[in-house]
């Protein structure tokens, strides 16, 4: 297989072929499905988390680490991802994915004590991370470069939509049922898709079985991007007086890792053992559209964090009222995503990321100047609708040029590197929105206002800050294109 394009990498391949799926459609679906499971779940808790709080009496603080664990994990796990689809088949790693979630979710479901109920959602992060990289390497390996954009669109569900009703689900089980049927739910789909997966899911990837697991670069990504996304969850605390450490510290602590981590990358490359080949950053259209990608999944997760707290805390609405408000967004962005994808197939990402981009700075600017305590539910559902319009104009043609443009054999890598950004720069949106808000916030109940006033105060200003972000990304959407693509990218080993 010839390697063109601007990324020059030799590769030792292993003997043996992919193994050739029986069908494209059904391994794909499966892996949907599976993926939209294990990322729904990343967000249950939200919801649930008062009850369980009252259930194990324990505080908000000891609590939140059910999320904050889970979303550590996730961050250590995914730098990791490229070197196990690299060195191990699909197959292996599916069911490996998918039974340690299995696991986690059964513990959860029994669990007796917090702490075992922690561990279960720390074992559920261990499969979850390995899911979304698992699905965008299958997709790209499996399918065409002509369609890849429709199929692409349908990945986009697992990531924009998932994480946004997990909360509207976990409210609707919880208004019935305890908190232990959020997990008893999901437990069985999770269970079907591995016997289904013993069906249809094949080996699709070459892989390289020498190669070589750097057991330093392990250590440096743990405490690099660990370090990183515990100091941004730990913005909101530090803002309001209650962070266990100065932030600052594990988010110094986690540049200089992901520093040297970053370093040990570069050098190991240069012989093919680099534990995330950061060569993927030699494509141009990788280089623009991941930070897109980032600030694009920071605004979702900082809205998804923000408009909850001020429905209810500003204008005293329910959780369940909340929940099922903002769901209309995450449905209305599902619809979206094959269309967009198929528009993709057809004109490229100029011309949907270019307005997406115009229209999510100019609802964020909205947001800023309209939002108050006396702003119409209807209001807020249809701008909070059109923010999810402008997005998912823009997932799917960044992540489909960014994946798209780089060879075969690089596949994994890039898979694992978007992912990573995405984890990062949601911890970054939630904690650079909530902080701004408490500030502001703070600083008006010190001026004498009210509660939900000084709420809605603080909400003011950190869409003002989103906006004004969003805006100098309009600037560079200009500059996205579609892909050349590259020769072994162009030939995928199954086309059905």
């Amino acid at each position: 297989m010839a390697a063109t394009g601007t990324i020059p990498v030799s590769r030792t391949r292993s003997a043996s072929a992919p193994e050739a799926a029986p069908r494209t459609g059904p391994v794909i679906a499966l892996l949907v499905v599976a993926a939209f499971v294990v990322i729904l779940n990343e967000t249950t808790m939200s919801v649930a988390l008062p009850v369980i709080m009252a259930d194990f009496g324990v505080s908000a603080a000891t609590g939140q680490w059910l999320t904050s664990a889970f979303l550590l994990t996730m961050a250590v796990v995914i730098p990791l991802t490229g070197f196990l689809l690299e060195r191990f088949p699909i197959r292996v790693v599916f069911f490996a994915a998918m039974g340690v979630f299995a696991l986690g979710t059964l513990i959860a479901a029994v669990a007796p004590v917090f702490g075992v109920l922690l561990a279960g959602r720390i074992i559920q992060a261990m499969g979850t991370g390995v899911m979304m990289p698992l699905l965008f390497t299958t997709v790209l390996n499996l399918v065409p470069a002509d369609k890849r954009g429709r199929v692409m669109g349908v990945v986009t569900i697992v990531i924009a939509v998932a994480p946004a009703v997990g909360p509207t689900v976990s409210g609707l089980i919880l208004s019935v049922l305890t908190w232990h049927a959020i997990f008893w739910l999901i437990l069985p789909i999770a269970l079907i898709a591995i016997a289904l997966g013993a069906r249809w899911v094949r080996n699709v990837t070459e892989t390289r079985p020498d190669a070589r697991f750097d057991k330093l670069s392990v250590v440096l990504s743990a405490l690099g991007f660990g370090g990183l996304v515990y100091g941004l969850s730990a913005i909101g605390e530090s803002a309001s007086g209650h962070a266990a450490v100065p932030v600052w510290i594990p988010l110094a602590v986690g540049a200089v890792f992901v520093t040297v981590f970053v370093l040990r990358q570069l050098r190991l490359q240069r012989s093919d053992s680099a534990l995330l080949d950061l060569r993927v950053f030699q494509s141009p259209s990788f280089r623009l559209a991941v930070p897109l990608v980032a600030i694009v999944m920071a605004a979702l997760f900082g809205s998804l964090i923000l408009l909850p707290i001020f429905l209810q805390q500003a204008l005293g609405l329910s959780s369940l009222t909340v929940g099922l408000m903002l769901l209309p967004g995450g449905v209305l962005m599902g619809v979206m995503a094959p269309i967009v994808g198929r528009l993709f197939d057809r004109f490229g990402p100029t011309p949907l990321v270019i307005p997406g981009m115009l229209i999510a700075a100019a609802v964020l600017w909205t947001m800023a100047l309209t939002f108050g305590q006396t702003t119409p539910i209807w209001w807020i559902v249809t701008v909070y609708l059109a923010l999810n319009l402008g997005l998912g104009l823009v997932f799917t043609p960044l992540m489909t040029s960014a994946l798209g443009s780089l060879p075969r054999r690089l596949y994994s890598h890039g898979s694992a590197v978007v992912g990573t950004a995405q984890q990062v720069a949601g911890a970054a949106g939630t904690a650079g929105f909530v902080a701004i808000m408490t500030v502001f916030s703070s600083a008006a109940v010190a001026g004498g206002a009210e509660q939900p006033t000084a709420i809605a105060s603080g909400v003011h200003a950190s869409f003002l800050v989103g906006a004004v972000i969003a805006t100098a990304a309009v600037v560079l959407s200009c500059f996205v294109r579609k892909p050349a693509e590259t020769e072994d990218a162009e030939s995928p080993v199954v086309a059905h």
